[in-house]
């Protein structure tokens, strides 16, 4: 049984997607065609269409347009990374922890000594 080489993962711009979401739309081509044309898998031809329908409007209700998507990602991001500074100057050595509301500490205090970040305070030096 031949098994099927792995693919290196590719990137393709905004405007190449573009323009195989127009092939599939105006063009009359299925999805499935224009994938064996331009190399590509059917499935991810079949995403970007559907994306783009989600972007015109015309997508199921609740689903995220493409902006909306990058504005989730970007807050997701941030409250990652303001948990983490949170989570460091509650482990401050310097008593600071009094900052912090007494119900995030309780929370925070189950995950053993030094909390969330404790294995980051061991290995940094704070000043």
């Amino acid at each position: 049984m031949a098994t099927k080489k792995k693919r290196k993962r590719r990137h393709f711009t905004p405007e190449y997607r573009a323009e195989v979401v127009r092939l599939v739309q105006t063009d009359g081509k299925t999805a499935g065609q224009v994938a064996r044309d331009l190399d590509l898998t059917e499935t991810s031809v079949r995403a970007w269409v559907r994306q783009a329908e989600i972007d015109e409007g015309k997508g199921p209700a609740g689903a995220l347009t493409t902006a909306e998507r990058e504005e989730l990602a970007a807050l997701k991001r941030e409250v990652k990374t303001l948990r983490l500074e949170r989570d460091i100057l509650k482990n401050y050595p310097g008593g600071r922890s009094h900052l912090l509301d007494q119900k995030l500490r309780r929370r925070y205090s189950r995950r053993g000594p030094g909390g969330a970040a404790g294995c980051f305070l061991e290995t940094t030096a704070i000043p």
